[in-house]
């Protein structure tokens, strides 16, 4: 194995067993290394050297009092970094972990204010890759690990992402492939007294209260949609809302804490992004381009016109589908030079939840400069 550091920085190593040990060198020395999870790659460092982390801030251009995601070998890991572990909490774990569900708990004295923003908090979890895994054990702790990106902009999803993104800033980048999930985890706050959902992803409120009995709070629902979303599970609305009341009141004097993601402009293209109604996009997309506009698009039940002034990408009428080639065709549309990105309004329902999430914020964010 070469000295940590040996290599050119920023390059693309195979996952072998022998880049894997490397990369866990590199950590141990303070470096950050790309590594390769289910739902983005992450921008690693070693989440109990201050020094290291904020390398992290540095490298993405992301406000220090931004906290991040520490990524654990395991679900044994978590006392170390979690001072109370609630039941329901550690259900969930052991129900999705490894798997995209960042869980907010109480911290222990030892995590740095770099990781937590200087909270009280920090979130936490067990990624489902077996590079990510396989990193995790041969470092032998946590790494805190945001999306390897610049700050705001589209998450990366395969090893070139990150080097388009970060280049030197990052010493070493684990190729593990494409991301499987493709959007970021679900997070969960357990730090105040009803469970609430800060940032929705694959794990779905459905998913949670399948597992601990009771559904979690969801941003923009009423105590009213909360507990009819709850009869649904439990089969009666009876109390339901008026038990719930007094819980909410409760958590309105304590601030959610804040998480990655929760920002109004986020995962945003530099070309300018709109929605269009299905029904109005190739008619829209042509009289733009009619007008001189150069116009890319991302459809997934309107048919591609074979209009050749269109830049044109379709993704599969399937949440999980979709989610997964999400951040890929952004990237991809952003790169072809068009005047503006048009796409396509996401159907309703609970399964587009985390997608419409994400798009709503690219919206916001697209067009900026850095």
């Amino acid at each position: 194995m070469s000295t940590p550091g040996a290599g050119r920085r920023g390059r693309i190593e195979s996952s072998t067993p022998a880049a894997i040990a490397e990369a866990a060198a590199l950590l141990r020395a303070g470096e950050l290394v790309g590594m390769p999870t289910e739902t983005v790659y992450g921008l690693a460092a070693d989440a109990l050297d201050p020094e290291a982390v904020k390398k992290i801030f540095a490298a993405k251009g992301r406000p220090a009092d931004h906290p991040l995601i520490v990524h654990l070998p395991s679900v044994e890991h978590l006392p170390q970094w979690a001072a109370a572990i609630p039941k329901d909490a550690l259900a969930l774990a052991r129900a999705f972990w490894p798997g995209p569900l960042t869980l907010i708990l109480k911290r222990t004295p030892d995590v740095p204010d770099e990781v937590t923003g200087g909270q009280d908090t920090v979130g936490v979890r067990v990624p489902a890759h077996p590079v990510a895994l396989a990193l995790l054990r041969a470092f032998d702790g946590g790494l805190a690990a945001p999306s390897a990106n610049r700050f705001g902009r589209i998450s990366p999803t395969t090893a070139a992402h990150v080097h388009e993104e970060l280049g030197e800033r990052v010493a070493m980048i684990l190729d593990g492939g494409a991301c499987a999930v493709g959007i970021e985890s679900t997070i969960l706050d357990f730090s105040r007294d009803v469970p609430e959902i800060l940032r929705p992803g694959a794990i779905t409120p459905e998913d949670i209260a399948r597992v601990i009995g009771r559904r979690p709070r969801v941003p923009g629902e009423s105590v009213a949609e909360t507990a009819s979303a709850r009869a649904g599970q439990c089969g009666d609305a009876s109390g339901l809302a008026e038990a719930a009341a007094p819980n909410a009141a409760a958590d309105a004097a304590q601030p959610a804490p804040r998480v990655s993601g929760a920002l109004a402009a986020h995962y945003a293209p530099r070309t300018p992004l709109r929605l269009v109604e299905p029904a109005l996009l190739a008619d829209e997309a042509a009289a733009l381009a009619g007008e001189g506009s150069r116009v890319a698009v991302l459809a997934h039940s309107t048919s591609d016109p074979r209009d050749a002034r269109l830049s044109w990408r379709s993704l599969p009428a399937d949440p999980a589908a979709y989610a997964q080639g999400l951040y890929a065709s952004l990237r991809a549309l952003d790169g072809v030079g068009a005047d503006l990105i048009l796409i396509e309004a996401l159907p309703g329902g609970p399964g587009w939840r985390a997608v419409a999430d994400r798009l709503g914020r690219a919206a916001v964010g697209s067009g900026a400069t850095d």
